[in-house]
């Protein structure tokens, strides 16, 4: 039996000219212009965020330059309602599904607060152990199902989590029971350094789905417009009882898999870079908008400013925020603290600390 060859999903060409007119989604001008917006004021971020780890001044930091398109995108494509089980990467995710920029800050440098997720904002905090929230999607899927809500688990991890036994556990648990959930992929080329295709015989991350039944797609992660069309379909498709679905983001990472010390130099050719940044999705977007004279030098500036004020703010919120405690964290980690745990804070007070 021949297996199913998946083939990128895509609306936007390179240089911005619509190949798919049939699938454009129905969004308004301001629509369009919102997701141009998030884009500019994500990658504003992102280079900020870097600066900032260089610095020393925040913990772990992974870079987004290059997926904006497929957070973006998928996220727009969410009711406020839907969950978000994010990877470390999916910081803008979470930001724009509610949760504030300040706390991303304080997780990043390991403080509690940055777990403690406003009541109204629904996502997890992001998820170290590879894979690990996929699993997570799936109970959240579950739940939904059993208390009969319209409400979508959205999960994401990269082309490494893909690798994972949590994947594929995930899948086959949702495909069985039918489960309201979306599995994003984004395959940005790399796990760390290793390359895709030795990290798998198979052709594509779609294809992986098959096997558990669901509903599988590979899209073109550098295109904002096929991107919401193709999450928005499956989260409908969820939401209306149809069953969860796999999309395989088809991205690349212009910078490095982390600020922890990788460098992207020693695993790729100086030449690859330069072949992804014609298809980079804030160019071919732009271009669209320009095109229909949706968005200006001027509007792309305004957003840069607001940007920079912004994370400038949140990390002085974040610097101001009061510091984590040994007894603090201790009394956050349980309703009532137990009482080994109040011996060991008892003890630790003791000692002068």
């Amino acid at each position: 039996m021949r297996l199913e060859q998946f083939k990128p999903f895509t609306i936007l060409s390179p240089e911005g000219k619509v190949v798919n007119e049939e699938q454009m989604p129905e969004l308004s001008d301001e629509q369009l212009r919102e997701l141009m917006k998030r884009m500019v004021f994500t990658r504003v971020w992102d280079q900020r965020a870097v600066g900032l780890a260089r610095q020393g001044r925040l913990g772990f930091y992974a870079p987004v330059s290059g997926q904006e398109a497929t957070m973006i995108g998928s996220e727009y494509a969410l009711n406020k309602d839907d969950f978000i089980l994010p990877g470390y990467r999916d910081i803008p995710q979470l930001y724009w599904h509610g949760y504030p920029m300040y706390q991303a800050f304080l997780w990043s440098r390991g403080h509690q607060h940055g777990g403690e997720i406003p009541e109204d904002v629904h996502v997890l905090i992001p998820q170290i152990i590879i894979g690990a929230q996929y699993v997570q999607a799936a109970g959240v899927a579950m739940a939904f199902k059993r208390r009969g809500e319209k409400r979508v688990a959205i999960t994401y991890t990269g082309d490494g989590g893909s690798s994972q036994g949590d994947f594929y556990e995930a899948m086959n648990f949702a495909g069985a029971f039918n489960l309201p959930a979306v599995f994003v992929v984004q395959n940005n080329g790399y796990a760390i350094s290793t390359p895709f295709e030795k990290q798998t015989a198979a052709k594509s991350v779609a294809q992986k789905g098959i096997a558990a039944g669901i509903r599988s797609v590979q899209v073109d992660g550098m295109d904002v417009l096929a991107v919401y069309r193709v999450v928005k379909d499956a989260v409908d498709r969820a939401r209306d009882g149809k069953g969860p679905s796999l999309i395989e983001a088809v991205n690349y990472r212009l910078g490095p898999h982390s600020m922890s010390g990788d460098d992207p130099t020693r695993y790729r050719s100086k030449e690859e870079p330069d072949q992804y940044e014609q298809r980079e999705p804030l160019v071919r977007f732009r271009k669209y908008l320009e095109a229909k004279g949706l968005w200006t030098e001027e509007d792309e500036n305004r957003v840069i400013e607001e940007a920079k004020q912004t994370v400038a703010d949140e990390i002085k919120k974040a610097n101001k925020y009061e510091k984590m405690t040994i007894p603090g964290l201790i009394d956050s980690m349980f309703d009532v603290t137990p009482p080994y745990l109040e011996k060991q804070k008892a003890e630790y007070m003791k000692e002068g600390n």
